[in-house]
């Protein structure tokens, strides 16, 4: 080394340097790198991001040859720097603790910290680059790295842990999937965030929770004079009726009210003709998924159903509509609702139909009811109270002041709810 001159030395030190810094780069880099990023930009051409791929595909090589690269490096630079000072300064002890102290301290600045923050900041980008030295030199050294990890793997297997566990880390549960959704930012437009993150809620609700009340169904009652029955049809909102004889129970069939146009065109209506014209019914468990419900309207080619409780109880209608509403929204074109006119006064309060359901209500309005027990507004307010209360009777849940403006028929009619401690609309 002494017929080496220092300004050589000095040159090969900052090279050591410089590589023990790109080494400690490219594992960090390549370890924090996004792998659907990289699995996306492989997909459009980029070779870089396959080789970057290949390289996470096989971790413990991937470690192997740049830490066996790092620390060769940081050994040579250690000794380097001590060979330079003991020239400048001599042997003597404290001489050499000062050269321990300044390796450490170079290759902690210029090896190690520096190049990692840059590599964990620009870790997709890098990765990409980084992956076609670090390929060839895992292919040129390939039985090093290998023999290398003889050792590794049989130590792995001492300590009972799998090295290919890293394989099952990066695979993400429905969860994950919905948090990166929401943490998308401008990524991804609201509208289709709000759409995805919908999705994901039709494994955790049932058509109970989107259907329409048995209250509030528009249906046929086929035991009706015959003039009763056509004033209800010509003044119906939907396309598809259901039709009862005598109590809502017993449902005997679905009526499409475009048939009865022809009909009543050619002569008189009677209710023998409106049984002719009526197709089965379609019952669905309340407890249905409204996801499954979903594949059930595509492969029955169905778009209506009856929602019944384990008794066969009649409790709601579900329509493919309703489900869809569930992903994007309300549609414009919908029969009038008391949902449409769920809007803030001026005063901070609201007037709510009791029979609206809890989640429409939470995404109107922003509040947090909870939503794991009755469905209603209604529901909620008997099961709080435990009785069926007057008017003028005020309770808070979770949170929020909500006032009993109307009870009658054994049920909570309307209601009207404060906005004071309720949670604002984003």
């Amino acid at each position: 080394m002494d017929a080496i001159p220092l300004s050589a030395q000095s040159a090969i030190l900052v090279a050591l340097l410089a590589l023990s810094g790109f080494f400690s780069m490219a594992e960090t880099a390549m370890m924090a790198a996004n792998r659907y990023r990289l699995r996306s930009a492989a997909n459009q051409g980029s070779r870089g991001a396959r080789l970057a791929l290949d390289l996470l595909d096989q971790t413990d090589k991937l470690l192997g040859i740049i830490l066996l690269f790092n620390n060769l490096v940081n050994a040579a630079s250690a000794t380097l720097v001590s060979v330079i000072t003991i020239q400048l300064f001599g042997s003597e002890e404290w001489v050499l603790g000062v050269s321990t102290l300044a390796v450490t301290f170079l290759i902690l600045v210029f090896a190690e910290i520096t190049p990692k923050v840059i590599g964990a900041n620009h870790a997709n980008r890098l990765a990409c680059f980084v992956s076609y030295p670090l390929s060839g030199l895992l292919k040129s050294l390939y039985f090093v790295v290998w023999f290398v990890n003889l050792f590794v793997a049989g130590l792995l297997r001492l300590l009972r842990l799998s090295p290919n566990a890293s394989q099952d880390a990066h695979s993400l549960s429905t969860e994950e999937l919905r948090m990166m959704v929401l943490e998308s930012g401008a990524f991804i437009p609201p509208k289709h965030r709000s759409i995805l993150v919908n999705l994901f809620e039709l494994e955790d609700i049932t058509v109970e929770d989107v259907m329409m009340p048995r209250s509030q169904i528009e249906a046929v009652n086929i035991a009706e004079p015959i003039d009763v029955i056509q004033g209800h049809l010509a003044t119906c909102y939907h396309t598809r009726l259901p039709v009862f004889d005598g109590e809502m129970n017993a449902v005997i069939g679905i009526l499409h009210v475009r048939r009865i146009l022809g009909q009543t065109l050619d002569h008189s209506l009677s209710a023998a003709d409106i049984r002719g014209m009526l197709s089965k019914p379609y019952f669905i468990p309340a407890s249905t998924p409204v996801y499954s419900q979903l594949q059930f309207f595509q492969e029955n080619r169905e778009r209506l159903g009856l929602v019944v409780d384990e008794y066969g109880e009649l409790l709601g209608l579900v329509t493919l509509e309703d489900i869809i509403e569930e992903l994007i929204g309300k549609f414009t074109t919908s029969a009038p609702d008391a949902a449409d006119k769920l809007t803030w006064r001026e005063d901070g309060s609201v007037i709510v139909d009791g029979s609206q359901h809890l989640r429409n209500l939470n995404r109107r309005l922003g509040l947090n009811l909870p939503v794991d027990g009755p469905k209603t507004l209604n529901g909620l307010l008997l099961e709080h109270l435990q009785d069926i209360p007057e008017a003028g009777v005020s309770v808070k849940i979770a949170g929020i002041p909500i006032e009993v403006v109307q009870a009658e028929d054994r049920r909570i009619k309307n209601v009207r709810i404060f906005r004071s401690a309720a949670k604002k609309s984003p």
